[in-house]
This record gives C-alpha cells, sequence and structure tokens, in this order.
C-alpha cells in the first residue's frame, strides 16, 4: 500500500547506522549551511557492518520510511554499508512505489567520481569495513568510471569500535591503524591513493596519516559527498525548491538520547538535543 506523504518542502535527510555519518553530516553543514537537515541514528543496532546485506537492507529502508514520514524529499545514506548493501534496491525498487519524486542517494559514487584526478600511478587501496569491502561496492564503481585503475581492499574491523568507544587517540589505536594500513599495501606496493570507505575513519585520520608511507593521498569521503550534494541541488532546482532552507538541524537516535549526546561528542564540537524514535 503507498504511503500518504506530505508533499510540503521539509528538510534533507543523513542516515547512519551510528555516528560516523555525522563526519558527512558536518562536512554538508559547512558547504549548505542554509538548508535544514534531520540526522537519523539506528544506534541501537549499529553496527550494520557485519551485518548480512538482506538485514541492512530492511533496516535500511525503515529509515528512510521515517525520514519521509518526518517530511525530507531527499535523503543521504551517511554511511558506506547501507549506500553498498541497500542503495540500489531502494532506488530501483522501492521509490517507484513510495514516491516516484523523493531521492536517495549515497556516499559511495560521490567518491569514486573524484579518484580519477587523484591517482597517478592509477594503484587505488580501499579501507573499509568488512560488509562493504565484501560488497565490492568501491572496485565496482571505480571501475564503472575508470576501468584502468586497479583497486585493493582491506576490511578494518577495529577500527569503529576504536572511535566509538572513545579510543581514536589512545596508544593502541597505533597497533590496530599500523596493521591494516600494512596489510593493504603489501597486496600492492604501487597504491598512491587510499580511500576511507566509513565515514567513522575521519576521526582516525591523525594516527592513519602518521602511519600511511609518504606520498601516499588519503581520501576521507565528507567534503566529496558535500560538493556532489551542492552540484545535484543545482543540477536539480525543482528538488532543492522542496528542501526548506532555515538553517536548523534536528537529531533522532533509535537509542537513548542520553548515550547519543556523549558519543556525538566525538564527532560534533556543539551542544545539541536529539530525540528518540523507534524504526520497527
Amino acid at each position: 500500500m503507498k504511503q500518504q506523504l506530505s508533499q510540503q518542502p521539509g528538510p534533507i535527510g543523513i542516515f547512519d547506522s551510528g555516528y560516523g555519518g555525522l563526519t558527512i553530516l558536518s562536512k554538508i553543514r559547512e558547504v549548505l549551511p542554509q538548508y535544514d537537515y534531520i540526522y537519523l541514528g539506528d544506534n541501537a543496532r549499529t553496527p550494520y557492518g557485519s551485518r548480512s546485506f538482506e538485514i541492512v537492507y530492511e533496516f535500511t529502508l525503515q529509515a528512510v520510511n521515517k525520514l519521509f514520514e518526518m517530511g525530507c524529499h531527499l535523503v543521504i545514506l551517511a554511511c558506506n554499508t547501507a549506500s553498498a548493501k541497500a542503495l540500489r534496491s531502494i532506488q530501483m525498487n522501492d521509490l517507484p512505489n513510495i514516491d516516484p519524486q523523493r531521492r536517495v542517494l549515497g556516499v559511495i559514487r560521490p567518491t569514486v567520481e573524484c579518484i580519477g584526478n587523484i591517482t597517478h600511478s592509477r594503484h587505488v587501496g580501499v579501507l573499509a569495513t568488512a560488509g562493504t569491502i565484501k560488497s565490492e561496492s568501491y572496485p565496482l564503481e571505480i571501475h564503472k568510471l575508470f576501468p584502468d585503475i586497479a583497486v585493493s581492499a582491506e576490511a578494518c574491523p577495529m577500527w569503529v569500535p576504536l572511535v566509538e568507544n572513545n579510543e581514536a587517540n589512545s596508544p593502541g589505536a597505533d597497533f590496530f591503524i599500523e596493521k591494516y594500513i600494512n596489510s593493504l599495501l603489501q597486496q600492492d606496493r604501487h597504491i598512491d591513493t587510499v580511500i576511507l570507505g566509513c565515514t567513522h575513519y575521519p576521526l582516525l585520520l591523525p594516527k592513519i596519516k602518521q602511519h600511511m608511507p609518504d606520498g601516499i593521498q588519503v581520501i576521507a569521503q565528507g567534503e566529496y559527498v558535500a560538493t556532489s550534494l551542492k552540484e545535484y541541488l543545482h543540477r536539480h532546482p525543482e528538488m532543492a525548491a522542496k528542501c526548506t532552507q532555515e538553517g536548523q538541524c534536528t537529531f533522532c537516535t533509535t537509542e537513548s538520547e542520553e548515550k547519543f549526546i556523549e558519543s556525538a561528542s566525538a564527532f560534533l564540537h556543539q551542544s545539541i538535543t536529539v530525540q528518540h524514535l523507534s524504526l520497527e
């Protein structure tokens, strides 16, 4: 049965399974501060990275539907796992039935589009969660646009827990950061560009750069996703007109509000209020 959704303009929805999407939201708000946003974190069911395609799709669709109900016409999946495992199915199979005029965009394509101008050796590495690596979304997207680029990938299962437990700057973090970087570079010694394919990883950037050999460019997604969204809204004025512009941002979580505020402090340098909601 088709949902009855409001056609009034509303905020831009930003969804992540956890807190990493806040790094994307921050960059988007730097580039497009005039728009209104709703950030939704499915923190009660995070992490998505180790879950099956079917479960990630189900959870992501629930979140997208919730954001549509809350007035969003445009939703950004600020989560690599959701972008890898659910985006295409939602775009192809669900949006035509929910509302063909609404849009859901991901973070993988905008990140990949910049790679061709950055790598000189045409050898690229990807560091991401096990789910994103297993989906092969980055190699597939890169080869669609740049068939000549060789892609190597390494799963970093310990990096998200380090960030979410506020251990990003601890001495223990160095061991796991160096371990996964070395494993990636052992696959291909010609890599000159490394994509951080998880929205949590920018919080590890100082240590990642410390352990990354000189001459290798590290790509964090936020600025590329933000620039891509700005260009998208410019190309689609009809969608921009459906996005309200009062500079407001609302935060929602499926976990407790107190826990969200405490954990989000690592990602945001501002005081926020949060509302709890359920997706099931």
